[in-house]
């Protein structure tokens, strides 16, 4: 596996359903925002099918699998609920996340090493239909050996812990989850998984991360929908990409 080839960046579009969601109408529409992300750059869109339906909806899905053209990434828990539904749609990608009703948000990476067998026969029929599956996961040498052996494609690490230290002012904790990120990045590479990144990452965090050069992908979503409000979308992504380009070529 080599590093060559641009950083792409996945765009979740899962908080503009949110926006949606809210007023319980049709607008905005995901699908909308994830043809204006592809047009801006982005290399692939990431919805979240959550058991609670919060945000992207199953006609979303099916809108975004008949209108993208760029790869969908599916993230979901590992319930046969959504296993049936990937195996319906055969999405280019699979990321399984944890999920609990009550989190606002995902809190942080699978716990892959205690439910191997499980999780080995959850995603063999996934990867049999052709989908890659990612596992996210923390930046925990456990997990990553575990994940590679059930058989996942890749992983991808949850950047939130030092996103949050970076905006709290813990610069000393921020660097230290870095420099886990960074050495988990290069451990998971050399186990042959291929290497993403995402969770609360801004234009403040994003370079460090997008410098890793093991990491082939990073996935931003809530800022970047956010700031979208008052750039606009088209914009809010250039400038992610930008900096990524930055990060990378630098």
């Amino acid at each position: 596996m080599s590093f060559e080839g641009k950083l792409r960046l996945g765009v979740n579009i899962d908080h503009v359903a949110t926006v949606r969601n809210a007023r319980g109408g049709a607008y905005p529409d995901p699908l909308r925002a994830a043809k204006v992300a592809e047009a801006a750059g982005a290399d692939g869109i990431t919805a979240h099918l959550r058991e609670d339906r919060r945000h992207i909806s199953d006609a979303d899905i099916d809108g975004l699998m008949a209108g993208l053209g760029v790869p969908l990434n599916f993230e979901m828990a590992a319930t046969a609920e959504m296993q049936a539904i990937a195996l319906r749609h055969k999405p280019h990608a699979v990321c399984i996340v944890p999920e609990k009703r009550e989190e606002r948000t995902t809190e942080g990476g699978l716990e892959v090493a205690r439910e191997e067998n499980r999780l080995a026969h959850f995603i063999a029929p996934l990867i049999e239909a052709g989908s890659r599956v990612s596992i996210f996961i923390a930046a925990d040498s456990r997990q990553i050996e575990a994940a590679a052996r059930i058989g996942a494609q890749v992983i991808e690490l949850h950047t939130g812990a030092y996103c949050d230290a970076h905006a709290e002012g813990r610069f000393k904790e921020r660097d230290t989850e870095l420099d886990a990120l960074r050495e988990m990045s290069a451990y998971a590479h050399s186990l042959g998984l291929e290497v993403h990144a995402g969770h609360g990452l801004n234009y403040e965090t994003v370079k460090p991360i997008a410098a890793f050069p093991e990491v082939a992908e990073l996935n931003i979503g809530h800022f970047i929908i956010g700031e979208a409000i008052f750039r606009g979308l088209g914009p809010a992504i250039g400038e992610m990409r930008r900096l990524m380009d930055e990060a990378r070529d630098g």
